[in-house]
């Protein structure tokens, strides 16, 4: 399955807008963002566990990042709120559900194979910082290596948001919204743009808190070789 899949062009899906697709697991629905590959995919995804639902442990082979959105994600390693961001590097396994309920963006097979770093973050309890050079803009950093940039911003009411993007761009909107080419991106609304862009947005009258992945996309991403 091909969806959003030239990463060439500019790609957007307002993930509220789009229906629920049951998984191959019960009480498991998702919303597909980009994807390559089958049910063994390179995608990026909103997930939402109904109350008491969960997976069989599995291995992440290709890796598996994920922002808590709502209700409270929980594997052996913990209970992860909304606000959380967690990475499961490759190899990594897990058994993952929710008694409450929850709903998750995750992106799997994305990851430097070599990586065997574990993140485990409540941005709840971190705070942004003011970027510099970036006027009504402040940033709380989630990840970075020399393969990619991960990291939270949130957009002061009204800031307008001019960025370069060499090697591409990712934006998932967690709160607020913003307009970018006279499109507007709300909560589960998800842009990307390819190497070369500019992003550039206005945030809307109450802000936006976004999660961003940056420089990921220099070298053309392929389905898992699975």
């Amino acid at each position: 399955m091909q969806l959003n899949a030239d990463f060439s062009k500019r790609a957007a899906v307002h993930g509220q807008q789009i229906e629920w697709v049951e998984s191959p697991m019960p009480g498991v629905d998702r919303r597909m963002l980009d994807r390559l590959g089958e049910e063994v995919a390179r995608a990026t995804t909103i997930v939402r566990y109904a109350p008491g639902s969960k997976f069989s442990s599995h291995v992440h082979t290709g890796g598996e990042e994920f922002m808590v959105l709502d209700g409270v994600f929980q594997d052996e390693h913990g209970d992860f709120p909304a606000g959380s961001y967690i990475r499961n590097p490759p190899e990594s396994s897990h058994t993952p559900g929710s008694e409450p309920g929850c709903v998750i963006m995750v992106k799997l097979w994305q990851f430097d194979m070599a990586d065997r770093t574990h993140v485990r973050i409540d941005t709840n309890k971190m705070r942004a910082l003011p970027a510099a050079d970036r006027p009504g803009v402040s940033v709380m950093p989630l990840f970075h290596d020399q393969h990619e940039d991960v990291r939270m911003e949130i957009w002061a009411p009204g800031a307008v948001i001019e960025l370069d993007v060499p090697h591409g761009i990712e934006v998932f909107v967690v709160d607020g919204s913003f307009v970018e080419n006279s499109e507007t991106f709300q909560p589960q609304s998800w842009l990307r743009l390819p190497c070369g862009d500019t992003l550039r947005a206005t945030a809307g009258k109450d802000g936006c808190k976004v999660w961003i992945k940056a420089d990921h996309l220099k070298k053309t991403p392929k389905p898992p070789a699975t």
